[in-house]
């Protein structure tokens, strides 16, 4: 097939299994900022709640994230915030194009003393897109846009969008800005058209990363995980339109959650349906 002598079937490291019982479809992977070697994973629906995990996918504690509602966490990412950070959730899932606004919620990152315990929401933002209703599932901060960035998935190509950090934490709803589209995704084949009703969304984008220094995107899919490099400045939508370097698989079998290691040398994958294991890719 077209495009598969550009990929690279690496060998990856399966650290563990998602082990609490309630990650039914984990769909936001985050590392922690604050205690090395854990990390931060939602449920897609369910329980406004936020999970603590450390590598090897063992429960540390949950936290319940209020006042919120989950109608489709899609994805969480990390903004500065006067001299420290807050987490971002984006509540962005949209199937069938039929919500006018999606929600991202702020909150400081619990402390690993805070897991079991509730956390309060600090800012909420409604947001809406400036071509109509999408269904966005991959979302990460870009600290030299300064934009929170949503990536869409059913359209092809995916559509990429930013959301100015200082607007949306001063106001309560704002419109995204259409910054360009995502190029280099290989298609389906016909045989993943043949396969199953996912197969169409085979090569589309379920998760996003953005390297804590600003260089690397990880862009997932269900079947590859994709590396486009920035270079210096150029903007992510400049970048997006360059072949990116794929990797096929993890052999997880519905890949949503995607999180860089806080040095940036690897990359951690889990999957949406259970059992969940977690992969490893050390970067070259």
């Amino acid at each position: 097939d077209a495009g598969e002598d550009n990929a690279r079937t690496v060998t990856v490291e399966r650290t563990g299994f998602l082990s609490a019982d309630q990650l039914m479809e984990a769909s936001g992977l985050l590392a922690s900022h604050a205690r090395n070697g854990d990390f931060f994973v939602h449920n897609d629906d369910g329980e406004p709640e936020l999970y603590a995990i450390n590598q090897r996918g063992a429960h540390l504690g949950r936290v319940s994230i209020v006042p919120s509602k989950n109608r489709d966490w899609e994805d969480i990412t990390r903004v500065p915030h006067e001299g420290g950070q807050l987490l971002v959730i984006a509540d962005s899932g949209d199937n069938q194009a039929r919500y006018s606004k999606i929600r991202l919620y702020f909150f400081a990152e619990p402390a690993a003393g805070d897991y079991g315990r509730n956390h309060d929401v600090m800012h909420r933002t409604k947001v809406t897109y400036p071509d109509g209703p999408r269904d966005v599932e991959s979302a990460a901060w870009d600290p030299s846009s300064r934009q929170i960035l949503l990536l869409s998935k059913r359209d092809q190509p995916p559509r990429l969008y930013g959301v100015p950090l200082d607007r949306a934490l001063a106001e309560d709803e704002l419109e995204a800005i259409f910054l360009g589209e995502l190029h280099g995704l290989r298609p389906p084949t016909r045989s993943d058209l043949l396969m199953s009703k996912r197969g169409r969304w085979v090569s589309q984008p379920t998760g996003l990363d953005i390297s804590p220094d600003g260089r690397i995107a990880a862009v997932l899919t269900y079947r590859s995980l994709y590396l486009y490099t920035r270079e210096e400045g150029e903007t992510w939508a400049e970048a997006f339109r360059r072949e990116p370097q794929e990797f096929v698989g993890p052999p997880g079998t519905h890949d949503e959650a995607v999180a860089f290691s806080p040095d940036g040398r690897s990359v951690y994958v889990t999957t949406e349906r259970r059992p969940a294991p977690i992969y490893r890719l050390d970067l070259p």
